[in-house]
């Protein structure tokens, strides 16, 4: 069985896929950006800090330090910042209670550079020979002025009290680490994280929706092709497309369309007229020899030779008859000229009478019916008549040896069925496919002994058609036939 696929569902699909591709992308990448961005800032800021931690001072100046350090960065109470510093010597000058004991800031301390040597007394009383113009012992270990500032170095560590960020500077007098907690910005980018979350599948369905309905906006040109050649019927060739506001890129395909029903209703119409002539043609010339073969064998001598010969000449010129007037009835079908006497017409009456007739040809053949009462619709009497005989007729054909018929007829609302199924051999699935193509004769093994030329049931549809109704092949179990006619009352 071939999968079927829906162009508009792929392009949907493919919109909502590339677009998600880059939305997600796009939300990536911004989140990464939009982290850097913060932890850079901060860096920034640690640096700064880190600068002004250069300078010795005493524990509770640190302490003082480090209770300024949460309005310089700007952070909420829930922040943790925490610092350390290492004197010159190697012991511990300052540490935070908020200082995680897995912190490691090892790899991040240099060596200290060394401080120039102190100036002599005798240089110092030369140019200060007054005490009070000599700077404090601080500020004469302060580097030259020459000598570059210390460069920080940062680090983000992940620890059982959760993810900092470190950073620590190496000075002549100490070495300091500053340490700040980036809970606060693992929850601003989890706040950004799931607004992507629930963004991104919106902007999904919404691109989904936009590209399922401009597709079918697109596909408007082809639903109005695929209505028109749905249309197409042997009395419809005369439709067109039109073209009008369509899309360009359907204008040709739509051209194309026009001029193939263009060619088929003109082939169709040549068909057409040709066959009718044909069988308009046919009939007197066929009336006039089969009046001068009825009288000519009216003067044989009975029993001869030539007798029998005219007979059998005028059982073809007959069934040559018959065949003409069939072609003239499809030619008349098909333009959609088939003249109907309507009358009243007692389906019930009619199919009791057909009934004696089975009897009479057929008396091996088990019969069975339910035929409603007063079954009754708006008709031509002859024309159901000729479809009510040839269904009973192939019955008889196609039946088997001692086998039964059943004939069911029943109003169904505003329509009346009649059901005509007989036991037979098992029509294959080709044959049922083609049953009502004209000339078609099925299964020559099934068919060989059987008279007829494959048009009875291609009229017999033709006409229950003209009367706004159906004959159909039934679906039936193997070993019988089923066909079954509809025609409305008021037709």
């Amino acid at each position: 069985m071939v999968k079927l696929r829906s162009f508009r569902f792929r392009i949907a699909l493919l919109s909502a896929v590339l677009a998600g591709g880059a939305l997600i992308g796009f939300g990536l990448i911004s989140w990464w950006l939009i982290y850097e961005a913060k932890v850079s800032r901060l860096d920034a800021e640690l640096e700064s800090q880190l600068m002004r931690a250069g300078r010795p001072r005493s524990p509770e100046g640190w302490q003082s330090y480090e209770a300024s350090l949460g309005q310089s960065f700007g952070t909420n109470a829930k922040t943790a910042i925490a610092i350390l510093v290492i004197g010159a010597d190697g012991n511990v000058l300052y540490r935070s209670e908020q200082w995680a004991s897995d912190l490691d800031v090892t790899n991040l301390w240099t060596s200290p550079p060394q401080l120039p040597p102190f100036p002599s007394p005798h240089f110092e009383q030369q140019t200060a020979p007054f005490p009070e113009a000599n700077p404090p012992f601080p500020e004469r270990l302060q580097p030259p002025p020459d000598r570059q500032p210390p460069t920080p170095r940062f680090l983000t560590q992940h620890t059982t009290t959760g993810t900092w960020r470190v950073g620590a500077v190496t000075t002549p007098f100490a070495q300091v680490a500053i340490a700040v907690s980036l809970n606060a910005i693992a929850f601003e980018m989890a706040v950004i994280r799931n607004i992507f979350l629930i963004s991104i599948p919106g902007v999904l369905l919404l691109v989904a929706g936009g590209a399922w309905g401009i597709a079918g906006s697109s596909l408007h040109s082809i639903r109005r092709l695929t209505t028109v050649i749905g249309n197409v019927t042997a009395s419809g060739l005369e439709q067109r497309v039109p073209i009008g506001a369509t899309d360009v890129e359907f204008v040709e395909l739509i051209q194309v369309f026009n001029q193939m029903l263009e060619r088929l209703e003109r082939s169709f119409k040549q068909a057409s007229r040709f066959s009718g002539d044909a069988a308009h043609e046919l009939k007197t010339p066929l009336a006039i020899l089969q009046g001068e073969l009825e009288r000519t064998l009216q003067q044989a001598e009975p029993g001869s030779e030539v007798q029998q010969r005219l007979s059998n000449l005028l059982d073809e010129v007959r069934r040559l008859s018959g065949i003409v007037r069939k072609l003239l009835l499809l030619s008349l079908a098909d333009a959609g000229q088939m003249s109907l006497h309507r009358v009243e017409v007692d389906l019930s009456g009619l199919l009791m009478e057909m009934l004696e007739d089975i009897e009479l040809l057929a008396p091996h053949l088990e019969i069975q019916t339910e035929i409603a009462d007063n079954l009754r619709v708006q008709g031509d009497r002859d024309l159901l008549i000729q479809v009510l005989q040839n269904l009973i007729s192939n019955a008889i054909k196609y039946n088997l040896p001692n086998g039964w018929i059943r004939i069911d007829a029943y109003p169904q609302g505003a329509i009346v069925s009649i059901s005509v199924s007989n036991c037979s051999k098992e029509i294959s699935v080709s044959d049922r496919d083609r049953i009502f193509d004209r000339f078609h004769r099925g299964d020559p093994a099934r068919t060989r002994k059987v008279e007829g030329i494959g048009l009875g049931l291609s009229i017999a549809r033709e006409i229950a058609r003209a009367h706004g109704g159906n004959l159909t092949l039934d679906p039936t179990v193997s070993g019988q036939t089923a066909f079954t006619l509809i025609l409305p009352v008021g037709c």
